[in-house]
């Protein structure tokens, strides 16, 4: 993936990078509501060394020095907390004490600070002053001489340990701020995982890993238009509209040589648009003057006659059974010149009706009449319908749903097709986000606008038009 590869992951899948965001964030908050604050209260110890003179105390100053490295240790030692317990009235037991207090060297000095942390800022006062006092007498009960005599060394306390009443721990910023990096990397991390999982198809290179066929026309997302009357949406000036003008365009350049084409729409499953695409296509030809014929070919799921509010008492199926004539099954829709079949009474063995000889006879009558023919068939996978009407057509137009149809899903329907000698003579790709939204390669914020709006004559063109009057 490259750079601008991940900003359009990020544009995509902003709502799954902003909840990852706000459950962090939700979730540090709740750490640190239910945190007990802790108080914190330091003392200090000056270490130092008695010199007699200034020649001896560049050396007892370094002396000091690698001695309250040692001192930090002794912070730590069970026999200090023993008697920094007892000293504190046996209320806190020596390793409850030892785990509150921590000591450190102040870099460049020979300054000790000792700090305890409680959830009592008096008890965390009372804590670090112990600690001090025990250590001092600590240290001159090690550096006093077995012989007896002066210390040459000395640990004095010269800061008292005061009670603070500001917690110093939860962090609140620090922690929201925390939960907020940690939200963004990890909702960041999810997109572009989700992403170099998805299979599914959004941009011509993902295509052109499946399959060679052209892509003949893109759909873009239009749920104001799919509402509407087919013909009364197809003939407004919108990009919905306008997309299908583009795939009948690029149609006339399939089977070119043929007056007379006959081509199957099927899709690899069902939801992916197929019979939406089918009519709108049929619609479209035919309000360009085209002899259009389209037939309702999914006989488990038809959908055509609701879709077209035509009567579905009669269509395909009673055609092939011979209960009625061509000529009386074909229904008109509106004034668009389109002829329409559509399924009829459901039939218990659709697959049979379909590869029959009276379906090839009613392809070979209905070639001869129109001068192209859309036979809306069942999706790919799930039945060998389209593959068999492929098989007797001039080819087979794919649509595929845009984000939802798997490169997988694509490649073994169209091993359907080529496995019974038919070919696929292009892909449509349906449902494509109407804002660009799509990973390279689809999308139309073009900002282009399908209406004319006469608009008035500039300042400059009155004033040419005065001067040629007065000419």
């Amino acid at each position: 993936m490259e750079l601008r590869d991940y900003w359009l992951t990020i544009r995509r899948r902003w709502k799954l990078i902003v909840l990852c965001v706000l459950l962090a964030t939700a979730a540090a908050s709740l750490l640190t509501w239910q945190s007990t604050p802790l108080y914190a209260s330091s003392s200090q110890i000056f270490v130092s060394t008695a010199s007699a003179n200034a020649s001896e105390a560049g050396a007892g100053n370094q002396f000091a020095t690698q001695r309250v490295t040692s001192y930090v240790d002794l912070v730590g030692t069970r026999k200090l907390s023993e008697t920094v317990a007892e000293k504190l009235g046996g209320e806190f037991t020596p390793d409850a004490v030892r785990g509150a207090v921590t000591a450190e060297v102040v870099p460049d000095t020979v300054n000790m600070v000792i700090t305890a942390r409680y959830d009592d800022p008096v008890v965390a006062r009372d804590i670090a002053q112990a600690y001090a006092v025990e250590l001092s007498r600590l240290v001159s009960e090690i550096e006093t001489p077995q012989g007896g005599g002066k210390a040459p060394i000395r640990a004095s306390i010269v800061d008292n340990a005061q009670a603070d009443d500001t917690p110093v721990s939860p962090n609140v910023p620090r922690n929201v701020g925390l939960g907020i990096l940690l939200g963004l990397l990890l909702g960041v991390g999810l997109a572009v995982l989700r992403d170099l999982l998805d299979t599914s198809i959004s941009t011509s290179a993902d295509l052109a890993q499946v399959t060679s066929r052209p892509v003949l026309g893109n759909i873009n997302t239009d749920t104001v238009a799919v509402r509407k009357v087919p013909s009364e949406a197809l003939g407004e000036p919108t990009p919905w509209a306008e997309a299908f003008r583009v795939l009948r365009t690029n149609m006339q350049y399939v089977e070119v040589d043929s007056d007379h084409r006959v081509f199957v729409i099927s899709s690899s499953l069902p939801s992916e648009g197929r019979s939406t695409t089918a009519t709108n296509l049929a619609i479209t030809l035919a309000m360009a003057g085209e002899t259009v014929c389209i037939v309702e070919c999914d006989l488990r799921r038809p959908t055509m006659a609701t879709r077209l509010s035509l009567d579905d008492s009669v269509g395909t199926t009673s055609v092939l059974i011979g209960k009625v004539s061509l000529d009386d099954a074909l229904q008109p829709y509106g004034d668009t010149g389109l002829q329409v079949l559509t399924s009829g009474p459901r039939p218990p063995n659709p697959s049979e009706l379909l590869q029959s000889h009276q379906m090839e006879s009613l392809i070979k009558e209905l070639r001869d009449r129109f001068s192209v023919v859309l036979l809306d068939a069942p999706p790919l996978l799930p039945v060998t319908d389209a593959a068999l009407l492929a098989a007797r057509a001039d080819g087979m137009l794919a649509v595929v749903r845009h984000g939802r149809t798997t490169r997988d899903q694509l490649a073994h329907a169209l091993e359907r097709v080529d496995s019974v000698g038919a070919k696929c003579v292009g892909v449509v790709m349906n449902m494509v986000p109407a804002k660009g939204r799509g990973r390279r390669g689809y999308g139309y914020s073009y900002g282009y606008d399908y209406t004319y709006t006469e608009r008035p004559p500039s300042r400059f063109a009155k004033r040419k038009v005065r001067h040629a009057r007065a000419y």
